[in-house]
């Protein structure tokens, strides 16, 4: 069963924003004038509750679109970690024997090859855990043929040297690949959606005690808030939309074409 593709997705959430925010603004509009036409005269919603539901769709707002920021920029650091201290790690084999030193620079040209065709691969999340996995077993193999070509007595600085730079690496795709699983919990955009559609409801009521409709400036709310809304989940899943790693990841790239 094919899956949606993610851009899709966020940009049909956003329409049904958009398109949810008319809806419940017209029909608050309308009901406001039928009770109008019948009783002459409603009480106007008040502008301190009308502004105090904006302001906390605005602080929702700020908080989640900071909170995605963040990590936005702790998964480009990892990238970069990640590249630094695989190379660091591949510049220390050299100080192992001559003849162990070919394998395990074939096995660290493989996995580093594996990690920075990783986020290209992200965009399949179904793929995404037997990539993971089999860039664990290469991790483990690099370690086993590490230890065992550094296990002589003449080797105890080699050993000290190499075992925690490889260790540094292993940890850092722990690190980042928790990054990459960690979201928002999906309540947090239900009440995101749900506080804009009653800041619509709200203003369309109101709307109706006067005779022009303010129409536009709805359509307007409802656009930006849609604009918003696509940014932050841009943001927070940036191996799908516009906002992209592409430019960190080229530090994995980059790196597994220097290794030769």
């Amino acid at each position: 069963m094919r899956t949606m593709n993610p851009t899709v997705l966020m940009l049909a959430l956003c329409l049904g924003l958009f398109l949810g925010m008319l809806a419940i603004y017209s029909a608050c509009y309308r009901a406001g004038r039928r009770r109008l036409l019948k009783e002459s005269t409603i009480p106007e919603p008040s502008g301190a509750i009308i502004g105090a539901v904006f302001g906390l769709l605005g602080l929702l707002i700020t908080f989640t679109y900071f909170e995605a920021q963040g990590r936005f920029n702790t998964r480009r650091q990892l990238m970069v970690q990640e590249a630094n201290a695989m190379g660091t790690a591949y510049l220390r084999l050299e100080l192992l024997p001559a003849p162990a030193q070919p394998p395990l620079r074939a096995k660290f040209r493989e996995y580093a090859a594996a990690r920075a065709s990783l986020f290209a691969k992200l965009e399949q999340p179904a793929t995404t855990k037997a990539e993971l996995d089999q860039d664990a077993a290469l991790l483990r193999e690099i370690w086993t043929q590490a230890v065992t070509a550094s296990s002589g007595p003449e080797q105890q600085v080699t050993r000290a040297l190499l075992l925690p730079a490889l260790n540094e690496m292993s940890d850092i795709v722990t690190t980042r690949t928790m990054a990459i699983r960690t979201h928002p919990p999906w309540p947090v955009f239900a009440v995101l959606f749900a506080i804009a559609l009653v800041c619509a409801a709200m203003t369309g009521y109101r709307a109706s005690t006067s005779e022009y409709s303010g129409r536009f400036y709805n359509i307007l709310l409802a656009a930006v808030m849609a604009c918003v809304l696509f940014l932050i989940l841009d943001i927070e899943y940036p191996r799908f939309g516009l906002i992209r790693l592409d430019t960190a990841n080229q530090a994995l790239v980059e790196l597994a074409a220097t290794m030769k």
